[in-house]
């Protein structure tokens, strides 16, 4: 378990949270939502990075003794059993000095479709039995959710989704689970062509962004996208972005971030207060949201720091 520099993972006190993981690796990335989405995540580079000999090294392999080839691969789901002693085991533990918050599989997908479901389950029996402390969990696999609701008491349950359809269908599949706080984690926006599908058919689904975040979600995060600036620039021709708008493609610290457009994050913001779901930007929207403070977008900052809300 490690302390993490993701701003939303939070300790109930408000310092900075953990991560914890005792699975690494997914498939997202052959199904196309990442790697063939042409932003591999950051857990994909790392695995295929500098931890890419300690991850071949250990763990248990989903398709071990079937698929070798899997072996080769750092970020093949694994399972490290050793990792569940982070949280020690129930009569043995020695108390932590305070509640923590813990994000859980940051490096893969704890709902990944490839992932066993007796391993997740462990898992979040583990979660329920360390009622005291806060457990984050995120997925791109959102139809897997149902399987497991409801989810312990401690769960903060969450999706991510990178345009207006992956947010629809998150907030569709959110609304079936029983969760404490349910969230959509909107980064990076990539692009927000909304649709109003809602008709006069009383049985339709719901159209405007506020439909679909009321009485289904607690928290929303927002995002930009960040990487080298060859991947922002792939990433700006893959979804027709011209790179010479105020603030699309901005160097922050060493990194380079392609922001959405400022009525994208207007449009999303809006309707979240309209709905009073907390709204927490992360920092790499500074550049953005920089440049549109105001009488353009009052309410998206306090004094000089981000909007950056959390559930009460």
């Amino acid at each position: 378990m490690n302390r993490t520099k993701i701003e939303w993972v939070r300790n109930p006190d408000g310092s900075q949270g953990y991560t914890w993981n005792p699975i690494t690796g997914c498939l997202n990335h052959v199904n196309g939502l990442c790697k063939g989405g042409s932003f591999p995540c950051y857990a994909y580079k790392l695995a295929h990075g500098r931890l890419s000999s300690k991850y071949l090294a250990g763990g248990i392999v989903v398709s071990e003794g079937k698929d070798h080839e899997n072996l080769s691969d750092p970020f093949y789901p694994r399972f490290w059993k050793e990792r569940l002693n982070d949280l020690p085991q129930i009569g043995l533990r020695v108390p932590w000095s305070k509640e923590r918050g813990i994000f859980v599989c940051d490096m893969g997908d704890l709902f990944g479709t490839s992932i066993p479901e007796e391993w997740t389950r462990r898992l979040l029996e583990r979660m329920k039995a360390y009622g005291e402390h806060r457990f984050y969990l995120l997925t791109k696999q959102p139809q897997r959710l149902p399987e497991f609701s409801p989810f312990p008491e401690n769960c903060w349950v969450g999706v991510t989704a990178t345009n207006a359809e992956m947010f629809k269908r998150a907030c569709n599949e959110l609304h079936g689970i029983e969760a404490a706080v349910k969230f959509v984690s909107v980064e990076p926006l990539l692009s927000w062509d909304w649709h109003d599908d809602k008709t006069d058919d009383p049985m339709s689904p719901a159209g405007t962004v506020m439909d679909y975040m009321d009485d289904t979600l607690d928290w929303l995060i927002i995002g930009a996208c960040t990487g080298s600036s060859w991947e922002m620039v792939k990433l700006g021709e893959r979804y027709n972005r011209d790179l010479t708008e105020p603030s699309a493609m901005t160097r922050l610290s060493t990194k380079w971030t392609l922001q959405p457009r400022i009525e994208w994050l207007r449009e999303i913001v809006e309707a979240a207060d309209k709905a009073q779901i907390p709204v927490f930007l992360k920092d790499n929207l500074k550049p953005l949201i920089g440049q549109n403070l105001g009488h353009t977008f009052p309410g998206f900052a306090y004094k000089e720091h981000l909007r950056q809300e959390m559930p009460k």
